[in-house]
């Protein structure tokens, strides 16, 4: 017996339950997603939601970017900058991913301090005095700013008054 959707596959529109089963986003996600401009319906004589079949495209795009850390308001920018607010395509990924290829890379450094400093320091030396006299002396890190300082610090950066930024 056949799905809803896979009865309507020939339908250039689809009804909110079928957007959700399709894609496997939760009903109230994709009221959420339509809440914030990310994707968009129209509606009904009875004011039920019909959306375009490209908007499965949408949804996946938005998913991705949102599974590697891509906050809500910068999907929106990037879906913005798509003439006619079309739905993406492979070309366009690529060229919006590339604008969070370095944001991503910082995030991914910055996991990396943390998980090799996990078990000896947090960077603000507190847990750690005995060893922090040797790598902090007086407090120096507290020059450049509040906070885990070497957690905080790009890598290759010496920290202590410097602008590593």
């Amino acid at each position: 017996m056949p799905t809803a959707t896979q009865a309507s596959w020939k339908s250039k529109e689809l009804t909110v339950g079928q957007v959700a089963e399709r894609s496997g986003v939760a009903v109230s996600a994709l009221h959420f997603y339509e809440r914030k401009g990310l994707i968009t319906s129209r509606r009904t004589a009875g004011n039920q939601r019909r959306y375009r079949r490209d908007t499965l495209r949408r949804v996946a795009f938005i998913r991705t970017a949102q599974r590697v850390g891509i906050p809500l308001s910068e999907i929106r920018e990037a879906l913005e900058c798509l003439p006619d607010n079309r739905t993406p395509t492979r070309e366009d990924w690529a060229r919006l991913s590339e604008r969070w290829r370095d944001e991503l890379q910082d995030r991914i450094l910055q996991l990396e301090r943390l998980r090799d400093n996990l078990t000896d320091c947090i960077g603000c030396g507190c847990l750690s005095l005995e060893r922090c006299a040797l790598s902090n002396p007086y407090d120096q890190l507290a020059q450049d700013g509040p906070g885990p300082r070497r957690l905080l610090t790009p890598r290759g950066c010496s920290g202590i008054g410097a602008d590593c930024r």
